[in-house]
């Protein structure tokens, strides 16, 4: 083994005994399946086959675990589900369910493990499976990193399946029939005579039964629903404004809150008077929680008007107070002591013969800013706490909770709810915690706790900031090397801390789709460079790969230009996998890439992988005397397989139109150590004129299943960027484009 495959093997144990809480846990503990959660209220008449499939006389109800924030795994779960268990689209019900340790998520290991996701050799998949176990023992259940889909796409399938043949057992017993002879449709046992058997008629024999384990699954040309377009379970609600979201909670006798929290992240309350606010109509308390003030109300604009009327005096940043310091920290990370890992060395970049050019670029923090600012309804009594919200990490929550109250975790009541767009928002648990503090003040009340669109974007743990350096070698028309150096904060030591957990070893995500392209330079050098803890960053749609895959890509364009070569063929010629080869060579031939182009029209290509997913897209733009027009938009992607090709389409539209905004127009900037940033005026997202044609093409040549969430959206900022100098000639280096360009 190689000395970076010890230190990469090193690490990756370290950390996985740091989320586990440095207990050893062997095979026993990872063979051992978590009890079934559906078991614990299970009445009489109900069968519960395993924790995704509920049936009784009246209905039956499927278990969705993962959080829906808009991404459409609502209706995906139970796609999957009914695709075995032989039921008609929309005839059941669909719950969250509780928190449990029997969902955990199987997919999250393929993120969690420091290999690049085309590595299959023995050791990348044994330690994968390993970050498996750690997942299973700890019982992490969460929504994020594009894996709902990968984590249930086999599960969820023979949960339907398992449920299936013991229903086929129920039957067979009654009947006397054979269960090789019976067969199942639409929500029934079909007898060989054609009489028919309802599935919730069955429901009390098969609760006595064992459940059938073992059963095959059926091959992709009997799928009914799997592969096939759907309308989403939610559509109907989402279109007539009746969806129910957190922030549309009601519970008898509540009360309404809203907070003020020092708008320099994580300092400090010295002192405030909130003479004016109680006086103001509706407000009947003002009680001071930690870092700020909740103001309660009758309503929650009077909670929030109440809020306004508070005169503070807040503690200093913790962090350089002004943006240019930022910048000066990030550039002074470029130093031996701050390498954090060298992710790629191959060849020899130092050596490499040719011409060389040096470049920078910037990427700075961005909001997550969903249109569903943050809220809860708690509850707090003695007995525990119920909590009705919308979030990420169904468990974890559980346990950041209980401590404030004095409760155990599984006194933590979570009614998860749809949420109105996430982006990462909605894996943090800050908000949470001073929804929990303000309920406990006032025991036995509900308490529903709303931001305001301001205290949201103050209060946001943004994207973090990023800078890349980097030095491009050419030689005969052709791209020979590139030395790639990224610095920024680590986010996972910034969000993880925030939950209390350490997590030693170098961070991917600082050079998060950099590293991991899957290119043969044959001189390719990618190091990560930690800076210190700036402004608190999270996750946000995509991670590292926004910055790096930016980074990465415009270097490459840049260099290629330089080398006089064509960005699609020279792309070709370095790519080193075959599904990523047959996604640019799709997206060339969707946007007849070569062919001819208008005056001042401009084409710029861009391929980066993230979670797994290969995805290039092309943009065209023309360059009016106004500014800059996106006209048209391709995209190719392959997950491995499709489950709803409907929503597979709305979400890389999506992605690419979230991608494009916020290369254009969003950014946080600090000031006196507060955000600059407070509404959507500040950070504005496409205008429907502004949006382009959307070409889509999905491919299923890769051998595992992928997630089609975050991965459209790296490719946005570079392929608009090299659209850009395609047309105008000139080169943008720094997010977001406008400040260097105009738009229309």
């Amino acid at each position: 083994m190689s000395r970076i495959g010890k230190i990469a093997r090193r690490s990756f144990l370290v950390g996985a005994a740091a989320l586990v809480g440095g207990v050893a846990f062997g095979v026993y503990a990872v063979r051992r399946d978590p009890g079934n959660p559906l078991h614990d209220d299970l009445k009489t008449g109900e069968a519960a086959f395993n924790p995704w499939v509920l049936i009784d006389q009246d209905k039956i109800t499927l278990i969705a675990p993962h959080g829906d924030k808009g991404q459409g795994i609502y209706s995906a779960q139970a796609a999957l589900i009914a695709e075995e268990l032989d039921l008609e689209w929309g005839d059941f019900e669909v719950s969250f369910g509780k928190p449990a340790k029997a969902y955990w998520n199987t997919a999250m290991a393929e993120e969690a493990v420091p290999f690049m996701s085309t590595d299959e050799s023995f050791g990348a998949e044994t330690m994968r499976s390993v970050m498996g176990g750690v997942m299973k023992v700890m019982g992490m259940q969460g929504t994020g990193g594009s894996s709902a889909i990968p984590d249930s796409f086999v599960k969820l399938r023979e949960a339907g399946a398992m449920a299936r043949e013991t229903l086929k057992l129920a039957a067979s017993n009654r009947s006397g029939v054979p269960v090789a002879k019976l067969k199942t449709e639409k929500g029934a046992v079909i007898l060989p005579n054609g009489d028919r058997i309802a599935f919730t008629d069955l429901a009390a024999e098969a609760a006595g039964l064992e459940p059938v384990t073992g059963t095959a699954l059926r091959d992709p040309s009997q799928w009914r629903l799997v592969g096939k377009p759907m309308q989403r379970l939610d559509i109907v609600g989402k279109s007539t404004g009746t969806q129910t979201y957190g922030i549309d909670i009601t519970v008898p006798d509540m009360v309404y809150a809203t907070v003020k929290m020092n708008p320099r992240q994580g300092a400090g309350l010295n002192g405030f008077d909130a003479s004016e606010a109680l006086a103001l109509p509706g407000v009947k308390q003002v009680v001071e929680i930690t870092g700020g003030v909740a103001v309660i109300a009758t309503n929650t604009w009077y909670a929030i008007q109440g809020a306004e009327a508070i005169e503070f005096d807040w503690a200093e940043a913790l962090y350089p107070a002004e943006q240019d310091q930022h910048w000066e920290a990030l550039s002074a990370a470029f130093s031996p002591e701050k390498l954090d890992k060298e992710w790629r060395n191959d060849g020899d970049v130092e050596a490499a013969d040719g011409d060389a050019i040096e470049l920078e670029y910037r990427s700075p923090y961005v909001a997550h800013a969903p249109l569903e600012p943050l809220n809860a309804v708690v509850k707090v009594t003695d007995a525990g706490i119920e909590i009705w919200t919308g979030h990420q990490l169904q468990r974890m929550l559980q346990q950041q909770l209980a401590p404030i109250t004095g409760h155990e975790p599984e006194q933590v009541t979570l009614h998860n709810q749809f949420m109105g767009g996430s982006f990462g928002h909605r894996l943090e648990f800050e908000h949470l915690k001073q929804a929990t503090e303000i309920a406990n003040q006032m025991r036995g009340t509900p308490v529903k706790m709303t931001y305001s669109r301001e205290e949201d974007f103050a209060h946001d743990f943004p994207r973090h900031i990023a800078m890349g350096r980097a030095r491009m070698v050419t030689k005969a028309g052709k791209v020979e090397g590139m030395d790639l150096s990224i610095a920024s904060p680590s986010v996972v030591v910034s969000q993880m801390g925030r939950a209390g957990l350490n997590i030693p070893g170098p961070d991917v995500q600082i050079v998060a789709g950099a590293w991991n392209n899957p290119y043969a330079l044959p001189n390719y050098r990618v190091r990560g460079y930690r800076a210190p803890e700036l402004a608190p960053v999270s996750s946000w749609r995509a991670v590292g790969a926004n910055a790096a895959g930016f980074f990465f890509d415009c270097a490459l364009d840049e260099a290629i230009h330089a080398a006089g070569a064509d960005p699609l063929a020279e792309r070709l010629r370095l790519i080193d996998h075959d599904p990523s080869r047959k996604v640019l060579e799709a997206v060339g031939e969707m946007s007849n890439w070569g062919g001819a182009l208008a005056p001042n029209q401009g084409r710029g290509i861009a391929f980066v992988e993230s979670f797994g997913v290969p995805t290039a897209e092309v943009v065209q733009v023309t360059n009016t005397e106004e500014g800059i027009k996106i006209d048209k938009v391709w995209v190719a992607c392959d997950v491995g397989t499709i489950v709803d090709p409907v929503n597979f389409e709305g979400l890389v539209q999506g992605g690419v139109i979230f991608g494009l905004a916020h290369a254009i127009n969003s950014e946080i900037t600090y000031s006196d150590g507060m955000a600059e940033q407070s509404n959507y005026y500040d950070a504005e997202g496409l205008r429907m004129r502004q949006v382009p044609e959307i070409m889509v093409r999905g491919l299923e040549n890769g051998d595992k299943i992928r997630g089609i969430g975050e991965p459209p959206v790296p490719p946005a900022a570079p392929a608009l960027a090299n659209a850009i100098f395609a047309a105008t000639g000139q080169r943008i280096r720094e997010l977001p484009l406008y400040h260097h360009i105009d738009f229309v």
